[in-house]
């Protein structure tokens, strides 16, 4: 990477959209420099936050077992009079919640590390203690051995190399569910949400990214319309993976964001019961292939490619909110270009669909536009957060609801340089 770093912002955008039912023009936005803002706990994450009551309290942070990397307990939460407040909170002011320990190869229960990405707050609890957790959960085939009975795990056949060393294993991402009743200082496994059986992990000598095996991770979720959207990151490949038939644009047209949703009265018990988007409806399985956001894909001719490839180009790890300024989605993701997840970019989305009653408008997204860049820096989890303002704080907002400015924070990671902080304020422009 090189010494010498520029910082390079997007000071407008204003696009015509392109195939929103509706019709409307493309918000415009510009970012605003602001006061360095950095992050005082561990985050590789989207940061997960609610309000319980007049208190505002993140859950950033990486918990369970994990053979790559050691063993984690740096899931933890904190309080905040507002967003700001809660955000610059020492390390000495996080606390870790009760979660659950994880079971040994073989037995049923919580298996790898986890990290909250999305915390849904029941609508039922007036008190506002009941939550969701949306996890983003990575297992091994020493964490999650392939069971022939129930067709769960993972065969430890051709598995490619990690990001770590050379000889290290790659990881596959699963997404889980995990509900409190107390605010989030306790938590208790419901089981998985959604993930990829082994038959679709991309094996060498294919698989050269050092990326992962495969999977589904990296989320961010919405309620609305009596479900729990999921926008996740699409890895494993789309049909049963065979070397002798295995085809990078398959693979690529089978990979980047996709949608799946649940019930909110299945989150109790999520296992089975989401279904992913197939290309026509949200038909198939939990387990069995989705189809991406094709509007969100970057073809081949613009340096997309698949993930399992080390000159892969896509786009990923969504954060995705509601935006009552603007009156539609937005959607902020980052673009890996090259192995080992690297880029330098964070790309915009918007989805004028004011409800997702009509399945198809949740496809329905503008080509992403570009945000922000610094160059020399990979750039990983770019989210929007509100800011300590009097309407912020009156309206609840939360990464999930924002309004006409927010906090634009980002994981930038550098030559001797890795950390969680925001450089930027955004402001979104009617059109």
């Amino acid at each position: 990477m090189p010494h010498k770093l520029s910082l390079i912002a997007i000071p407008l955008s204003v696009l015509m959209l392109s195939g929103c039912g509706n019709h409307k023009r493309t918000p415009g936005f510009r970012l605003i420099p602001a006061e360095k803002i950095m992050f005082n706990s561990f985050v590789d994450c989207n940061m997960a936050e609610v309000w319980i009551g007049d208190t505002f309290r993140i859950f950033p942070g990486k918990y369970g077992e994990d053979p790559l990397w050691g063993n984690a307990r740096d899931l933890k939460y904190a309080d905040g009079r507002n967003s700001m407040d809660a955000f610059a909170r020492d390390s000495s002011g996080f606390r870790e919640p009760k979660l659950p320990p994880n079971a040994a190869p073989g037995k049923e229960g919580l298996h790898g590390a986890v990290w909250f990405e999305t915390v849904y707050q029941s609508s039922s609890d007036r008190s506002g203690n009941t939550l969701y957790a949306i996890y983003h959960n990575e297992n091994y085939p020493t964490t999650l051995p392939f069971d022939s009975v129930t067709g769960t795990g993972y065969r430890n056949v051709e598995w490619p190399e990690g990001i770590k060393e050379p000889g290290s294993l790659a990881a596959v991402c699963r997404i889980g569910i995990m509900k409190s009743t107390d605010g989030g200082k306790s938590w208790e496994n419901k089981g998985i949400f959604i993930e990829d059986p082994d038959g679709r992990m991309i094996r060498n000598p294919f698989n050269t990214s050092k990326t992962f095996a495969g999977g589904v991770g990296d989320p961010s979720a919405i309620a609305t319309g009596g479900y729990l959207y999921l926008f996740y990151g699409e890895y494993g490949y789309p049909e049963t993976f065979n070397r002798s038939s295995y085809n990078p644009e398959t693979e690529r047209k089978g990979q980047c964001i996709s949608i799946a949703r649940i019930a909110l009265a299945d989150l109790d018990a999520p296992e089975g019961k989401a279904r992913r988007w197939d290309g026509t409806g949200f038909n198939a399985p939990f387990d069995g292939p989705g189809s991406p956001v094709k509007s969100l894909q970057i073809p081949t001719d613009q340096g997309g490619g698949p993930a399992s490839s080390p000159a892969a180009g896509f786009h990923w790890g969504p954060s995705v909110s509601w935006n009552s300024y603007l009156g539609c989605w937005v959607m902020l993701m980052a673009r890996s270009k090259g192995p080992s997840w690297n880029g330098s970019q964070v790309f915009i989305s918007f989805n004028m669909n004011r409800d997702f009653n009509d399945p198809a408008a949740t496809q329905d997204w503008t080509s992403p536009a570009l945000l922000f860049e610094k160059p020399g820096y990979i750039l990983w989890y770019p989210s929007l957060q509100p800011l300590n303002t009097p309407e912020d704080i009156s309206d609840r907002n939360t990464c999930l609801h924002l309004g006409k400015r927010a906090r634009l924070f980002i994981k930038h990671i550098g030559p001797g340089d890795d950390q969680y902080a925001s450089e930027h304020i955004i402001e979104f422009l009617k059109n």
